[in-house]
């Protein structure tokens, strides 16, 4: 195999390594979903009241932790932070690698910031 050859697999490769990891959250979420209906289903044939608590426990009614947004936005950022680090601190004295990660990186610090807003704008008022 040639270089042409393989710099044309790369991105295939990447975009492979995306989509099957993709499916695979997708596909366990699913399965996760249907067992739940089906313990539900289950549930209700044999004559078993279904309380709140018990669906509660299944998952069925599970609500977003309140700092959840607070915890994304921290990890976008601190992603971002590696790789402008990583841009920083790679060798080449034109500095267009630096500029190139640096560039790279302001995708998720601005996911990381969207998030960030999302959780200060979100905080319920007291009534």
């Amino acid at each position: 195999m040639n270089e042409s050859t393989l710099a044309l697999l790369v991105p295939f490769g990447v975009f492979l390594l995306i989509g099957v990891s993709l499916w695979l959250v997708l596909n366990f979420h699913a399965k996760k979903n249907l067992e739940i209906q089906n313990t539900l289903r289950l549930a209700l044939e044999k004559g078993v009241e279904l309380t709140p608590d018990l669906i509660e426990r299944l998952g069925a009614n599970k609500k977003p932790h309140p700092l959840k947004d607070l915890r994304r936005a921290i990890v976008w950022i601190a992603v971002a932070a590696g790789i402008a680090a990583f841009g920083i601190f790679v060798p080449d004295p034109s500095n267009q690698a630096m500029y190139a990660l640096l560039a790279v990186a302001t995708l998720p610090f601005a996911i990381g910031l969207g998030y960030l807003g999302m959780h200060l704008f979100s905080r319920q008022q007291p009534a």
